[in-house]
C-alpha cells in the first residue's frame, strides 16, 4: 500500500461518512482502485468477486462495455438538460423499451433520481390521485411488516416501525397502518383461509381505515432488507382484490426485485394481477449510474390530471438525465437480448446445490434461494465487519446484514466464480 493510499484511507476514516456507519468506530474499509466484470480491485491488487452486485444493481457486471459505451457516446452529445418543457431521444427511446417489458397497464412513466425517490414519487402520486378524485382524507398508507422502501423521509414511514432500521424516527414520521407480513412462503401450498393467509387481517385494516388510506405499498414476493423473506404470490392476488373493493391503490416496490433478479422479469409476473403504480431502480442502469422511475396506469395519471391543480407536484432537477437514460436502455437491451431466464435459473440451481450443506450447521435457521438470490439465515446476528475481515483471504466480497448471509451475484457470474461465492457464504456460516 502506497503512502498516498494510506493518506486516502486516513482522510476517509476522519471525514467521509459511510452508510449505516458509526463515525467514531467506522470499521474496516477497502480502497477500490478499479472494477471490471465480476471483480473489484483493491489498492494492493487484490481482486474480490462482488457477490453483492454492489447492493443489488450491477447485474451485468462492472464497467460493462455496452453500457459504458452508451454513456460515453451520450456524453459527447447531451450530458444533461432540464426535462421541464424539453425532451430528448434517450428519454423517449427508454420509455418505449420500458413499455415493452413492464406490465401492460402501466403506460405512464415518471423518471427520477434513485429508488428511494421513486417511492416518494409513488406515495405523492397516490395521495394526489385520491385528493383529485374526491377523497382528500386519504393521505395515509398501509403496508406489511418487515418491509423496506428506502431512507428518504416518507419512504421511511412505511418501513417496519419496530424492527426496521428507522424505528428511531417513529415520533417524527407519519403513522401508517401495518399488517403482519404474509405468512405463507413461496415454497408452501397456498392456504385459501383468510384467517391463515394474512388477507383477513388486511381486510380488517381496510374496513376500519379505508377512508384515510391512499394506497397499499409492498415489495412483491421478496422482502429484501427486511430479512430476505420470500412469500407466496397469491397474497398479491388477494391484496389486489381488496384494494379494488375499498378504492385503495396498490403500489409494488420492485426496486430490488425488478429486471430478472427473482427468476421472473418482475416479481409482479409471479402473480395474476398488476399494480396501479410500480417503482423501479437499482438494476435499471445495470448499476452504472443512479436512476429510477415510477410507472402508473392511465386511471391514476388521468385522475391526477383531472383534479386541482391538475399538475403532478414533483420535478427533480436531474429528471430523465440523458446519460442515465442511455445507460438504462443499454442495460435493458443487454438483458432482453440474452437468455436471461436460463442464466438466472442456472445460478439458482447451482446455489441450491452448493448452499444445501449449510442446513446441517448448528446455528443455521434456514437456507433459501429464489432466482439469483441466495440466503443463509442464521439464528443470530452476523457481523458485517467480521465478514469484511475475511474478504481478502476468500477473494469474495460479502456483506451480511441482520441474521442473513446472502448474495445477489451479477448475472454474468460463471460457475467457478459462483462456487467461490457459495464457498465463502458457507465459511461465514461456520465461523461467524
Amino acid at each position: 500500500m502506497t503512502d498516498r493510499d494510506l493518506s486516502q484511507l486516513a482522510f476517509d476514516q476522519k471525514h467521509l461518512w459511510h452508510p449505516y456507519t458509526n463515525v467514531t468506530k467506522p470499521g474496516p474499509t477497502f480502497l477500490v482502485k478499479e472494477s471490471e466484470g465480476l471483480f473489484i480491485t483493491l489498492d494492493d491488487g487484490t481482486r474480490l468477486i462482488d457477490a453483492m452486485s454492489s447492493w443489488w444493481c450491477m447485474m451485468h457486471g462492472h464497467r460493462n462495455p455496452a453500457i459504458t459505451r452508451a454513456i460515453h457516446d451520450q456524453l459527447d452529445r447531451l450530458p444533461h438538460v432540464m426535462f421541464g418543457g424539453l425532451t430528448h431521444d434517450p428519454a423517449v427511446d427508454l420509455g418505449r423499451k420500458l413499455l415493452e417489458i413492464t406490465p401492460a397497464s402501466l403506460t405512464r412513466i415518471f423518471y427520477c433520481d434513485s429508488g428511494s425517490v421513486s417511492v416518494e414519487v409513488a406515495m405523492k402520486m397516490a395521495v394526489q390521485y385520491q385528493h383529485a378524485v374526491g377523497f382528500p382524507g386519504r393521505s395515509k398508507f398501509a403496508t406489511i411488516r418487515s418491509g423496506y422502501h428506502g431512507d428518504t423521509w416518507k419512504a421511511m414511514s412505511v418501513c417496519d416501525p419496530d424492527t426496521g432500521m428507522h424505528h428511531l424516527f417513529q415520533g417524527a414520521l407519519s403513522v401508517q397502518h401495518f399488517v403482519s407480513r404474509p405468512p405463507v412462503t413461496i415454497g408452501q401450498d397456498w392456504d385459501e383461509d383468510p384467517a391463515r393467509n394474512g388477507l383477513g387481517e388486511l381486510r380488517a385494516v381496510f374496513e376500519a381505515h379505508a377512508g384515510e388510506i391512499a394506497a397499499f405499498i409492498l415489495e412483491p414476493v421478496v422482502q429484501g432488507t427486511g430479512g430476505m423473506y420470500f412469500y407466496h404470490p397469491d397474497y398479491l392476488n388477494g391484496a389486489r382484490a381488496l384494494c379494488d373493493e375499498f378504492g385503495i391503490l396498490l403500489i409494488f416496490d420492485e426496486i430490488a426485485t425488478g429486471f430478472g433478479r427473482t427468476g421472473e422479469l418482475f416479481a409482479t409476473d409471479f402473480c395474476a394481477v398488476e399494480p396501479d403504480i410500480i417503482c423501479l431502480g437499482k438494476g435499471l442502469t445495470g448499476g452504472h449510474i443512479s436512476f429510477a422511475c415510477t410507472m402508473t396506469n392511465d386511471r391514476v395519471a388521468e385522475g391526477v390530471g383531472g383534479g386541482n391543480p391538475g399538475i403532478f407536484m414533483h420535478g427533480p432537477t436531474y429528471m430523465a438525465n440523458p446519460l442515465a437514460c442511455a445507460a438504462a436502455q443499454a442495460s435493458l437491451d443487454l438483458l432482453t437480448g440474452q437468455d436471461w431466464r436460463g442464466t438466472v435459473a442456472g445460478i439458482a440451481a447451482q446455489m441450491e446445490q452448493e448452499l444445501a450443506p449449510a442446513r446441517a450447521l448448528p446455528n443455521v435457521r434456514d437456507v433459501r434461494v429464489l432466482g439469483a438470490i441466495g440466503v443463509i439465515e442464521m439464528n443470530h446476528r452476523v457481523s458485517a465487519d467480521e465478514a469484511h475481515a475475511r474478504a481478502r483471504e476468500m477473494g469474495v466480497f460479502l456483506r451480511p446484514f441482520g441474521n442473513n448471509i446472502y448474495c445477489m451475484p451479477p448475472f454474468v457470474t460463471d460457475p467457478d466464480s459462483l462456487g467461490r461465492i457459495t464457498a465463502g457464504m458457507l465459511r461465514l456460516a461456520r465461523e461467524l
